[in-house]
């Protein structure tokens, strides 16, 4: 079976309908932390229902909780138990059609009052055109034309909402299924489903269109004719709204089962996962990225100080920020990661990765960059949260960009915990009283994180590497020893001296 394509915004919006500013991730952060293709990676065979459920515990402070937690852990160990599940709500992957904005978003309209008049014009009509062949009076012909005429205004005037109610109809009856099948399976993952299984066929029932109606041909005419597909969206609608807090229950929880279920499938074939515990630092040990295959592991930890990452040029400093930030998302939403053994804070992370200017609305480079920044720091005045940055304030001049990045960094650093990586290794002596150095490395082709900071740069030599010509890079060197004698090495500005404000006198 293929999987209906859905887009994001789809898929995102039932996160935005129901959780609105309770969420904890923001746009930047989504994206700078590749999400969107975790998020592929995790929705596979799953139904745009438990897609969704994905979407909005990524989202949101705890995810499903701890019934989730459990639910996940059971499934994961049952592998008979999966394949039943999966075949009772395999239907589900046909809809294509979200309806989580239409369960809870506005409220369905009721029902017109001159309804009724629909089920009187057919029948007129069919007099009219009967008495107008019996008898050739010429009135009665005019009345079956104008009835026939009014009959195609109405269908023309509703045929739009009626086609796409129909994909909303198809979809929240497939759910109901779902609802049913799901609740006939005796297992601690289908208990909520399991009391009002025969309500919600039920109410399947009462959805449907006359079983005559999917006769051949029966159902253009009984369209046409007599407007039996006007009449039933609007009863049908009628029937969602009297009965929205079950479609809402219902879609709650049959999404809830699909994701755990996508959760536990992921996790059978993962090669590498432990179960999160909650602490106040963080301790990740041979941590891998689930994007990446065969990626080398690597042990990582965090204490109320944050760190600052140097390393090489092309040595993985962005792939260890990127890794690091998804397991602590991941441990928040599902409860696990990507490790051996992980100890993880229940905090939000923010990330500033991969500002780009924009031509639309003519914002520069380090105007982005700017821009993201302040958005980090009013995040960090609004709670306490991990901040993940890589290479911060590249667009402007060297010494500009070291000094706001200071200022920035140790703003940050003295409301949440800060986990930078940056080519300015003058940035951890600025930010010593709140920034742990460590260098990243690689050691016979494993990778290693260690205390301190880089030494051995490798910019210039990437120039022969890449193919310049050696008098280029002779150049370069000349010009990074007369670089390196002209500017005096920095006399160790402190944390404290930088934190002292309009006191503060340059060095």
């Amino acid at each position: 079976m293929t999987d209906f394509p859905f887009v994001a915004s789809d898929v995102a919006l039932y996160q935005r309908t129901v959780s609105g500013p309770d969420s904890v991730m923001d746009t930047q952060t989504w994206n700078d932390l590749l999400l969107p293709e975790y998020s592929a990676l995790l929705a596979r065979e799953t139904s745009i229902l438990g897609q969704q459920e994905l979407h909005r515990r990524l989202h949101v402070a705890q995810g499903g909780g701890d019934a989730a937690l459990v639910r996940v852990q059971a499934l994961a160990a049952d592998d008979g138990l999966r394949a039943q599940l999966q075949a009772a709500s395999k239907d589900m992957r046909e809809a294509d059609r979200e309806i989580s904005e239409t369960l809870f978003g506005a409220e369905l309209p009721s029902l017109p009052r001159w309804l009724p008049v629909l089920r009187w014009l057919p029948l007129l009509f069919v007099g009219a055109l009967v008495a107008a062949l019996f008898t050739g009076w010429m009135p009665l012909w005019g009345a079956a034309v104008l009835l026939a005429l009014v009959l195609c205004a109405i269908q023309m005037r509703y045929f739009d909402e009626v086609q796409e109610w129909a994909r909303i109809l198809n979809t929240t009856q497939l759910m109901l299924r779902a609802h049913t099948l799901l609740g006939q399976v005796d297992a601690p993952a289908t208990a909520r489903l399991r009391d009002d299984a025969a309500q919600a066929s039920k109410l399947n029932r009462r959805l449907s269109r006359p079983l005559l109606s999917s006769m051949p041909g029966a159902r253009e005419y009984g369209d046409w004719f007599f407007l039996q597909n006007v009449r039933h969206y609007f009863q049908s609608r009628e029937v969602a709204r009297q009965h929205i807090g079950f479609l809402r229950g219902s879609f709650e929880r049959v999404a809830a089962l699909e994701a755990d279920l996508a959760l536990a499938r992921h996790l059978a074939a993962a090669p590498t996962y432990c179960w999160a515990e909650q602490g106040d630092a963080v301790a990740l040990d041979e941590v891998v990225h689930p994007l990446l295959d065969g990626a080398a592991p690597l042990t990582f930890g965090m204490q109320r100080q944050g760190v600052f990452i140097s390393g090489q040029n092309g040595i993985g400093k962005s792939t260890l920020l990127r890794t690091v930030g998804l397991n602590l998302i991941v441990a928040r939403a599902f409860g696990f990661c990507y490790a051996v053994r992980a100890v993880t804070p229940l905090l939000p992370v923010y990330s500033s990765m991969q500002n780009e200017d924009a031509m639309s609305n003519g914002e520069s480079f380090y105007m982005a960059e700017l821009r993201r920044g302040q958005e980090l720091l009013t995040l960090a005045a609004q709670r306490p949260a991990i901040f993940v940055i890589d290479e911060i304030f590249r667009g402007t001049n060297y010494l500009e960009s070291v000094s706001a990045a200071g200022a920035v960094l140790h703003e940050l650093a003295q409301r949440g915990r800060v986990l930078v990586a940056s080519h300015h290794l003058v940035l951890a002596s600025l930010l010593s009283d709140c920034l742990q150095p460590w260098c990243v490395s690689r050691v016979d082709g494993r990778w290693q994180l260690a205390p301190g900071l880089l030494v051995d740069t490798n910019g210039i030599a990437l120039l022969a590497e890449r193919g310049f010509a050696p008098a280029i890079t002779e150049k370069a060197n000349r010009i990074h020893t007369w670089l390196g004698n002209y500017m005096a090495r920095p006399t160790g500005l402190s944390g404290e001296q930088l934190g002292q404000g309009d006191g503060m006198q340059h060095q």
